[in-house]
Protein backbone atom coordinates (compact mmCIF):
# COMPACT_ATOMS: atom_id res chain seq x y z
CA UNK A 1 0.00 0.00 0.00
CA UNK A 2 1.31 3.35 -1.07
CA UNK A 3 1.41 6.15 1.34
CA UNK A 4 -0.95 8.27 -0.91
CA UNK A 5 -3.38 5.71 -0.13
CA UNK A 6 -2.59 5.18 3.32
CA UNK A 7 -3.11 9.13 3.38
CA UNK A 8 -6.98 8.39 1.70
CA UNK A 9 -7.74 6.23 4.46
CA UNK A 10 -6.27 8.11 7.07
CA UNK A 11 -8.20 11.45 5.98
CA UNK A 12 -11.01 9.61 5.03
CA UNK A 13 -11.37 8.03 8.53
CA UNK A 14 -10.60 11.14 10.57
CA UNK A 15 -13.08 12.96 8.77
CA UNK A 16 -15.34 10.36 9.42
CA UNK A 17 -14.56 11.54 13.60
CA UNK A 18 -12.84 8.65 14.50
CA UNK A 19 -9.62 8.98 16.73
CA UNK A 20 -6.33 8.17 15.61
CA UNK A 21 -6.43 5.10 17.45
CA UNK A 22 -8.97 3.73 15.70
CA UNK A 23 -7.50 4.64 12.76
CA UNK A 24 -4.00 2.78 13.80
CA UNK A 25 -5.73 -0.55 14.44
CA UNK A 26 -8.10 -0.23 11.17
CA UNK A 27 -4.78 0.32 9.18
CA UNK A 28 -2.93 -2.80 11.07
CA UNK A 29 -5.84 -5.11 11.08
CA UNK A 30 -8.06 -4.27 7.91
CA UNK A 31 -4.56 -3.05 5.44
CA UNK A 32 -2.15 -5.55 7.17
CA UNK A 33 -0.31 -1.80 7.94
CA UNK A 34 1.66 -1.77 11.21
CA UNK A 35 2.78 1.83 11.86
CA UNK A 36 3.60 3.52 15.36
CA UNK A 37 0.94 6.31 16.93
CA UNK A 38 3.90 8.83 16.16
CA UNK A 39 4.03 7.80 12.78
CA UNK A 40 0.70 8.41 12.09
CA UNK A 41 0.07 11.67 14.08
CA UNK A 42 2.71 12.37 11.09
CA UNK A 43 0.86 11.48 8.30
CA UNK A 44 -2.17 12.97 9.71
CA UNK A 45 -0.45 16.17 9.59
CA UNK A 46 -0.72 16.27 6.10
CA UNK A 47 -3.79 15.10 5.49
CA UNK A 48 -7.38 17.90 5.28
CA UNK A 49 -8.94 17.01 8.33
CA UNK A 50 -11.56 18.40 10.10
CA UNK A 51 -10.33 18.72 13.84
CA UNK A 52 -13.17 20.21 15.33
CA UNK A 53 -14.98 17.10 15.14
CA UNK A 54 -12.14 15.98 17.64
CA UNK A 55 -12.77 18.17 19.82
CA UNK A 56 -14.56 17.16 22.74
CA UNK A 57 -17.92 18.59 24.22
CA UNK A 58 -17.18 21.65 26.58
CA UNK A 59 -19.48 21.37 29.30
CA UNK A 60 -22.13 24.55 29.15
CA UNK A 61 -20.61 27.55 31.26
CA UNK A 62 -21.89 28.46 34.55
CA UNK A 63 -24.16 31.21 35.11
CA UNK A 64 -22.42 34.48 35.92
CA UNK A 65 -23.77 35.04 39.33
CA UNK A 66 -23.39 31.23 39.98
CA UNK A 67 -19.88 30.71 42.27
CA UNK A 68 -17.40 28.13 40.85
CA UNK A 69 -14.91 26.43 42.79
CA UNK A 70 -12.12 28.95 41.42
CA UNK A 71 -14.36 31.67 42.13
CA UNK A 72 -13.34 33.87 45.42
CA UNK A 73 -15.94 33.92 47.69
CA UNK A 74 -17.00 37.34 48.71
CA UNK A 75 -16.77 38.87 52.31
CA UNK A 76 -20.35 38.28 54.03
CA UNK A 77 -22.38 41.69 53.67
CA UNK A 78 -25.34 42.10 56.06
CA UNK A 79 -25.11 45.13 57.83
CA UNK A 80 -22.37 47.26 55.53
CA UNK A 81 -19.47 45.78 57.77
CA UNK A 82 -17.28 43.20 55.59
CA UNK A 83 -15.31 40.74 57.11
CA UNK A 84 -12.69 38.61 55.85
CA UNK A 85 -11.06 35.80 57.67
CA UNK A 86 -7.24 35.19 57.40
CA UNK A 87 -6.06 32.06 56.31
CA UNK A 88 -3.17 32.18 58.08
CA UNK A 89 -3.53 33.08 61.59
CA UNK A 90 -1.73 35.78 63.19
CA UNK A 91 0.70 34.87 66.01
CA UNK A 92 -0.46 35.03 69.24
CA UNK A 93 -4.10 34.50 67.85
CA UNK A 94 -6.76 31.43 67.61
CA UNK A 95 -8.43 33.58 64.36
CA UNK A 96 -7.63 36.38 62.71
CA UNK A 97 -8.86 38.78 60.13
CA UNK A 98 -9.90 41.99 58.85
CA UNK A 99 -13.05 43.89 58.52
CA UNK A 100 -14.17 47.14 57.23
CA UNK A 101 -16.72 48.94 58.85
CA UNK A 102 -20.33 50.23 57.74
CA UNK A 103 -18.68 54.23 58.52
CA UNK A 104 -15.53 53.19 56.36
CA UNK A 105 -13.42 52.62 59.55
CA UNK A 106 -11.15 49.50 58.91
CA UNK A 107 -9.22 47.07 61.53
CA UNK A 108 -7.34 43.87 62.00
CA UNK A 109 -9.42 41.72 64.40
CA UNK A 110 -8.40 38.68 65.92
CA UNK A 111 -9.68 35.90 69.05
CA UNK A 112 -7.13 34.86 71.48
CA UNK A 113 -6.78 31.46 73.02
CA UNK A 114 -8.95 32.64 75.91
CA UNK A 115 -11.82 33.56 73.29
CA UNK A 116 -10.85 37.48 73.93
CA UNK A 117 -11.65 39.48 70.76
CA UNK A 118 -9.20 42.45 70.15
CA UNK A 119 -9.47 44.95 67.55
CA UNK A 120 -6.21 46.81 66.09
CA UNK A 121 -7.59 49.93 63.95
CA UNK A 122 -5.82 50.25 60.76
CA UNK A 123 -3.16 53.44 60.66
CA UNK A 124 -4.56 56.31 59.09
CA UNK A 125 -8.29 55.36 59.51
CA UNK A 126 -11.13 56.60 61.43
CA UNK A 127 -12.20 54.47 64.74
CA UNK A 128 -14.79 52.80 64.39
CA UNK A 129 -18.14 53.83 65.97
CA UNK A 130 -20.40 52.15 68.61
CA UNK A 131 -22.95 51.12 66.29
CA UNK A 132 -19.69 49.94 64.20
CA UNK A 133 -18.59 47.70 66.95
CA UNK A 134 -22.02 45.74 67.42
CA UNK A 135 -22.54 44.86 63.89
CA UNK A 136 -19.22 43.76 63.86
CA UNK A 137 -19.73 41.37 66.79
CA UNK A 138 -22.97 40.35 65.17
CA UNK A 139 -21.60 40.11 61.60
CA UNK A 140 -18.86 37.87 63.10
CA UNK A 141 -20.77 35.72 65.16
CA UNK A 142 -22.59 34.88 62.32
CA UNK A 143 -19.93 33.94 59.71
CA UNK A 144 -17.87 31.90 62.25
CA UNK A 145 -21.28 30.01 62.91
CA UNK A 146 -21.69 29.23 59.03
CA UNK A 147 -24.76 31.53 59.21
CA UNK A 148 -25.36 33.59 55.98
Amino acid sequence: MTTEEQKRIIGQMLNDGQSLSEVQKCLSREHGVGMTYLELRLLAAEVEVDWDKHEPEKPAEPAADTPTPDTPLEPEVMSGTHITVHKVVRPGAAMSGEVTFASGATAEWYLDNFGRLGLNPTEGSERPTQDDIQDFQIELQRKLSGGA
